[in-house]
């Protein structure tokens, strides 16, 4: 069986002016770890494949390590404005790059596969948008409109109840979207 693949970000493990900044429902640090920590591996299995979209943790090497030890999963990590301590851990990850440009099996469409861009950041355009490529991103917390009209939006932590969203998950998302290819491809 092939291992699902999952997309998340801005975790913001250590930070504990998230909770406020962002209205996070956690009491405490602690709470908002266990419950972060408890999501994740509720979701994602051992062999499970994870695009990190950045910000893991604002935390100290030590305890962003400790963090990371208890995250199932083969972690792919596309860097954010805030990857000090994780980088002290590079071995953790099966990759680290600034951009990715993903390329998925997907027998629904012509070509057998669905190009995702991985990215921190929002694009309002990236390579292939006009041809039904996604971009996922993070950063915005949930705080930037999403565009019904475009194939991309945030899979930030902040905006799926705390939990990594799988590949079916972003599908059904990207389903929903009003966005169709803006030169007449449909014979027009």
């Amino acid at each position: 069986m092939k291992p699902n693949i999952f997309f998340t970000a801005d975790h913001h493990f250590g930070h504990a002016n998230i909770i406020k900044f962002s209205e996070r429902p956690f009491e405490s640090l602690d709470h908002m770890h266990e419950e972060m920590i408890k999501r994740w591996n509720e979701k994602i299995g051992t062999n499970d494949t994870v695009y990190h979209l950045g910000d893991i943790s604002l935390g100290k090497p030590d305890f962003t390590k400790e963090i990371l030890d208890r995250l199932n999963g083969n972690i792919h990590l596309i860097k954010g404005n805030h990857e000090g301590a994780a980088l002290t851990y590079t071995k953790r990850f099966e990759s680290i790059r600034d951009y990715h440009e993903l390329k998925i099996d997907e027998p629904e469409n012509d070509n057998g596969k669905q190009k995702i861009i991985l990215l921190h950041y929002a694009m309002r355009t990236w390579n292939g948008s006009h041809r039904g490529v996604w971009q996922l991103y993070g950063h915005s917390h949930g705080t930037l409109p999403d565009d019904e009209m475009a194939l991309s939006f945030d899979v930030g932590v902040d905006c799926h109840n705390f939990y990594p969203i799988s590949y079916q998950e972003v599908k059904e998302i990207m389903k929903r979207k009003k966005w169709s290819p803006p030169f007449g491809a449909r014979g027009e």
